[in-house]
C-alpha cells in the first residue's frame, strides 16, 4: 500500500475544498435571487428584523465560500520579475487613504533592494491585505498604528507589518495559521490559513511574534532568486 505525501493529502484536500465551494455557490445564489425577488414584490419584508438576519447569514456564507476558493488555489503563483519596494509602496498608496479615514497611522521605512525578486503580485496583495486588514481590527482607536518594514535579510528580503493592538497569547499564535480555526466572532479563520498557502508557494516563510497587550509583528522572509 504507497503511503500518501503530505503534499499528495493538501492538494487533495484543496480539490475537495474547491469542488465543495463550487457545489454549494450555485444554490447559494439561487436563493439570493430569490429572496430579492420576494423582496420586490413584498416590500414590507425589509422591514422585519428575521429579513436582516437572514441576508446577514447570506453574506456569511458567500464570504465563507469566497475564502474557501482561495484557500484551495493559494498554492497555484504566477511568479514573475518584481521590484520589491515599487510594489510596497503600490499596494500601500491603495492602504493609505482607509486606514488615514479609520484614524489609523500607518509608518512605512522601505529598504531600496538592489535585486529583483519572484512575485505572484495579485497574491502577494491579497497576503498584504489581509495582515494589515488583521492588524487594523487588532488596534485601539485613536492610538492604532501599523509599521511595514522592507529590509535585506540575508539571502531573503523581508516584509515585516506590526502593530501596537492587543497581542495573541501562546495557544493562539500556535493555531492561527490552521485553517478554520478563529479568535474573531464573524471571523472564517481562513484569512491567515490563505497567508500562509501563498507565501509557501513562493517559497518563503512566515513568522509572527506577539504577546497579550504589545502588539504583534508577522515577518514574510522571500528568496532572492537568481532567476529574478
Amino acid at each position: 500500500m504507497q503511503i500518501e505525501t503530505t503534499e499528495q493529502l493538501k492538494q487533495e484536500f484543496s480539490l475537495t475544498l474547491s469542488r465543495l465551494s463550487h457545489e454549494i455557490r450555485n444554490p447559494i445564489s439561487l436563493i439570493n435571487s430569490e429572496l430579492q425577488l420576494m423582496a420586490s414584490s413584498h416590500p414590507e419584508l425589509y422591514s422585519y428584523s428575521q429579513w436582516d438576519s437572514l441576508i446577514d447569514n447570506l453574506e456569511y456564507v458567500k464570504e465563507l465560500l469566497n475564502e474557501l476558493s482561495d484557500f484551495s488555489h493559494a498554492g497555484t503563483v504566477n511568479l514573475i520579475p518584481t521590484d520589491s519596494r515599487k510594489f510596497l509602496e503600490s499596494v500601500l498608496s491603495c492602504e493609505k487613504n482607509t486606514l488615514h479615514y479609520l484614524g489609523i497611522t500607518l509608518e512605512t521605512h522601505l529598504e531600496n533592494i538592489s535585486t529583483s525578486i519572484l512575485l505572484d503580485r495579485v497574491k502577494m496583495r491579497q497576503v498584504l491585505f489581509n495582515l494589515i486588514r488583521n492588524a487594523c481590527e487588532a488596534v485601539s482607536l485613536p492610538d492604532g498604528k501599523i509599521s511595514v518594514r522592507l529590509f535585506q535579510a540575508d539571502e531573503n528580503i523581508c516584509i515585516s507589518v506590526e502593530d501596537n493592538g492587543c497581542g495573541m497569547t501562546e495557544t493562539q499564535l500556535q493555531n492561527i495559521f490552521h485553517p478554520f480555526i478563529t479568535y474573531k466572532a464573524d471571523g472564517t479563520g481562513l484569512g491567515l490559513a490563505v497567508t500562509a498557502e501563498i507565501i509557501a508557494a513562493h517559497h518563503g516563510q512566515i513568522k509572527v511574534s506577539s504577546s497579550p497587550g504589545h502588539g504583534s509583528r508577522f515577518n514574510i522572509y522571500l528568496p532572492v532568486s537568481s532567476e529574478a
